[in-house]
């Protein structure tokens, strides 16, 4: 098991207690040299969480044609997500959008030839192992326009501890080493300062066949990774 971190703080700072800040501070006097070393660390697990964006794209000669058939068939896609068992809360209206249609002639002022309407919503998954079926589903309703999915960490702070840890634990092999070549040791850490993102996951592989060749549409979530970088000062010393 992972020593906590306030514990693995404590066994580093050997002569005087641990100052972490986010802006740099003037250093305290000392008879030892201080050395500035910069860490980074990633922790990575299979993601539990993943949004899409899905709508619907209608057209009609004129825009009261164009949105009463686009709610039609937006309500047949809510009505497949609700039976696919998405929560409401887990689902947003992102944009809705009626947009004149032109066509363009040479030396021709445009002309509206029609209406487009989109109605778009974010939907967020819970059970990223139903994700080909509600895409599935989605399709079979009607929606004609979607994007992603994006995956992700529900609490990912678990994560961000880990990444601390290894992060910190590299900052002090790294003091080590230098401590080594001057003849010296680690007397404590003076200050630490943190930053850090989550990096990108990869994205998942995607498919579009006939449902009859593999039952629903296949989806890799591979891994979600989140990121640490630690800069820390040492005091070395005899």
């Amino acid at each position: 098991m992972r020593p906590p971190l306030a514990t693995l703080l404590a066994a580093f700072a050997l002569s005087a207690p641990v100052a972490a800040h986010a802006q740099a501070a003037p250093w305290p006097a000392t008879d030892g040299t201080l050395l500035s070393v910069s860490s980074q660390a990633e922790a990575r697990r299979a993601p539990d969480m993943a949004t899409i964006s899905a709508g619907v794209v209608t057209q009609a000669a004129d825009g009261n044609a164009a949105m009463r058939q686009n709610a039609e068939q937006m309500n047949r896609v809510l009505a497949a997500l609700k039976t696919a068992g998405v929560d409401g809360k887990d689902v947003q209206t992102s944009g809705i959008n009626l947009n004149p249609q032109y066509r363009y002639e040479d030396n021709q002022p445009p002309r509206i030839t029609g209406y487009q309407a989109s109605n778009t919503v974010n939907v967020k998954l819970r059970d990223v192992a139903k994700m080909g079926k509600v895409l599935d589903a989605l399709v079979a309703s009607g929606a004609n326009q979607i994007n992603g999915p994006t995956f992700g960490i529900e609490n990912p702070e678990p994560l961000y501890e880990q990444a601390r840890l290894d992060a910190l634990k590299a900052a002090r092999a790294r003091a080590e080493t230098y401590a080594r070549a001057l003849g010296v040791r680690v007397r404590r850490i003076v200050s630490i300062s943190e930053g850090g993102g989550a990096f990108p996951s990869p994205m998942p592989r995607m498919q579009m066949m006939k449902a009859d060749a593999f039952g629903s549409t296949p989806v890799e979530p591979g891994e979600s990774s989140v990121s640490v970088s630690l800069d820390v000062v040492f005091e070395l010393g005899q």
